[in-house]
């Protein structure tokens, strides 16, 4: 009892970083109530600075995408339980998110500086839907589950973890990808795009295509002919106008 305990504690802390850094996220792209934003003065010479950011960026995508993938979970689970590997990957995701954060380097420069107070209203609009498209996201998916919470709690309880069925609500009937077509709203929609800032939107739109090749050839490979059906009906990152019709429930594992 001790134990499972202890794994379920881990979870709840390791979800309430996550949280915690979720919203420093938006704060730290957005130039909102946090003390270092991605635009902060610029204090590191240029190519020292642009190397600095390459390597947090470079970090954690290696991280995201290396431990979402199947053959790193089955190694890993040899040497932390089963049920708190989620909640271990959401822990080092937010680890690699907490450095990129403090050690971040602004480069300094502005591609566009939109001063109109309407069309910086509307673009804080869209920044603010992008997080929110983010968000509903995850719980369209079973929000507990994709952070490890889920996991942890059945496995308090003496019951065995059940994968998740595979469904299209909502977004996913329109769009393959609608988490990273969020992120991609929140990085790209600023009304003062700096160097810096412009340096982490193209970087991280760079690993999202990749991230979504990795991700969809593993779920190519656990269900075949039928995810390949759903990514031939529903395009990857621009919504659809007309809704992809559901497929019956099947079980499924979540890749990241």
């Amino acid at each position: 009892m001790v134990k499972r305990i202890s794994i379920f504690v881990y979870g709840v802390v390791a979800y309430a970083l996550f949280f915690v850094t979720f919203l420093y996220a938006v704060g730290f792209v957005g130039n909102l109530v946090v003390p270092k934003s991605i635009d902060s003065p610029a204090t590191t010479p240029f190519l020292t600075a642009l190397g600095i950011d390459l390597l947090l960026l470079a970090i954690f995508a290696c991280q995201h995408s290396i431990m979402a993938r199947p053959g790193f979970k089955r190694a890993w689970t040899k040497i932390v339980p089963e049920t708190a590997e989620r909640s271990t990957y959401v822990l080092f995701a937010s680890v690699a998110l907490i450095g990129l954060f403090y050690f971040w380097q602004p480069l300094g420069g502005v591609v566009w500086d939109i001063q109109n107070p309407t069309a910086r209203m509307i673009i804080y609009q869209v920044f603010g839907l992008g997080f929110a498209i983010v968000l509903v996201s995850t719980f369209l998916i079973n929000h507990f589950d994709l952070f490890g919470l889920r996991q942890v709690w059945l496995q308090l309880m003496g019951k065995p973890y059940t994968h998740l069925v595979f469904r299209t609500p909502l977004f996913y009937r329109y769009v393959r990808h609608p988490l990273y077509l969020g992120f991609l709203l929140a990085f790209w929609f600023t009304p003062r795009m700096t160097g810096a800032h412009l340096l982490f939107a193209a970087m991280t739109t760079a690993y999202i295509l990749i991230a979504i090749q990795l991700e969809e050839r593993d779920l190519i490979m656990m269900h075949g002919a039928r995810y390949s059906k759903y990514r031939e009906a529903v395009p990857m990152l621009v919504p659809s106008v007309k809704p992809h019709k559901e497929p019956a429930a099947q079980a499924v594992r979540r890749m990241a």
